[in-house]
């Protein structure tokens, strides 16, 4: 069974988000004054590949896009276990939007072969589009569970259970499917110091544009089609108004509400 695992590496989840201007004036997330760090959400997809692998018998493949350092997400998810890893590094992807990002990842687990599972986090925490797994699956032509909190695979069949706003949900699909999981799945297992020292000798391949698309060229790719030009900080929150109800409360809250348009 080979299981591929699409990850991604984050600044700093726990630290305050900024912004930047970047090349041409389009503004982004400021990555280089932050730590990075492999999302906590694909850190329970690696988790969940890795439980598979031990009752399997799996191969886990990772895979990233990002520039050179990214490959550092790659090494942390080897030293879990994880046993190879593909890394999409080309300048050319700098600013990449969703559709260029799913493109880019399913030309990447096109190179793995016979894959029966392809496992993602529901959403980055740094975009949080939530896009890219379906949008994958849909490239590459495979059911896709999201949301999955948990999972099962036999016979051939990948079942999975999720909550909606309606309740739970059982979901089954034919293998090879795609599922991006969420934070319910499972707590993610620490890298030994074993696991950390076994990483290093695990094979890493890199990949660019021209590699991924030889017929076409990196000339063909539109990173993005939308950019953020201009970003003001957020305005400190104002004092609310305190009314004291002495029998006309509602009618002062409706007409607070309606100087402000609200009503």
């Amino acid at each position: 069974m080979n299981i591929v695992v699409l990850v991604k590496q984050v600044p700093d989840t726990s630290a305050e988000r900024t912004l930047t201007e970047g090349e041409y004036g389009h503004i982004t997330l400021d990555r280089e004054s932050l730590d990075p760090v492999l999302d906590e959400i694909n850190e329970r997809a690696v988790e969940e590949a890795l439980r598979l692998k031990e009752t399997t018998g799996a191969h886990v493949t990772v895979v990233t896009m990002g520039p050179a350092p990214a490959a550092d997400a790659l090494r942390k998810a080897l030293a879990m276990g994880a046993d190879a890893g593909i890394h999409v590094c080309d300048e050319a992807l700098l600013g990449s939007d969703v559709p260029t990002t799913a493109r880019v990842l399913a030309a990447a687990v096109r190179t793995v072969e016979d894959v029966d599972l392809v496992l993602a986090g529901n959403a980055a925490t740094d975009g949080r589009a939530g896009a890219v797994p379906a949008a994958v699956a849909d490239l590459l032509g495979l059911p896709q569970l999201t949301q999955v909190r948990e999972l099962k695979i036999g016979d051939g069949q990948v079942r999975a259970e999720r909550v909606t706003e309606d309740g739970e949900e059982t979901l089954q699909a034919p293998l090879p499917s795609l599922v991006s999981v969420t934070e319910k799945i499972n707590e993610p297992r620490y890298p030994s110091f074993k696991g950390i020292m076994a990483a290093k000798k695990k094979p890493i391949r890199t990949l660019d544009l021209d590699e991924l698309f030889p017929a076409a060229g990196s000339q063909s790719f539109v990173t993005a089609r939308s950019q953020v030009v201009q970003a003001v900080p957020r305005p400190p929150r104002a004092a609310g108004t305190r009314i004291n109800d002495d029998g006309s409360a509602g009618t002062q809250i409706a007409e607070n509400l309606m100087a402000q348009k609200l009503l």
